[in-house]
């Protein structure tokens, strides 16, 4: 799995909404708003990173996060059900 890469299903809109001061993903039904970690993740997911790549970044701006790269896994596996994402 963390060689795959993932993309925001096109159904899906990430953006920075001002009035939340959040990250959101908006869809033709409503919003999500995100929490910061699942925003974290999802802002660098652009296509050409695999998961393998996202998690290396994270743990650079984060090395004292321990359990980092299964909570990544965790959020793409849990991403995917909720078809926030696609694999390209």
């Amino acid at each position: 799995m963390n060689a795959a890469v993932p993309v925001i299903n096109r159904m899906f809109r990430l953006q920075w909404e001002e009035a939340q001061e959040a990250w959101v993903l908006l869809y033709p039904e409503g919003m999500v708003q995100l929490n910061a970690s699942a925003a974290e993740i999802l802002t660098r997911v652009d296509g050409q990173k695999t998961i393998e790549e996202i998690q290396r970044e994270l743990l650079t701006k984060y090395p004292e996060a321990e359990g980092l790269e299964q909570d990544v896994n965790d959020f793409f596996a849990h991403a995917q059900t909720l078809n926030w994402i696609r694999y390209v």
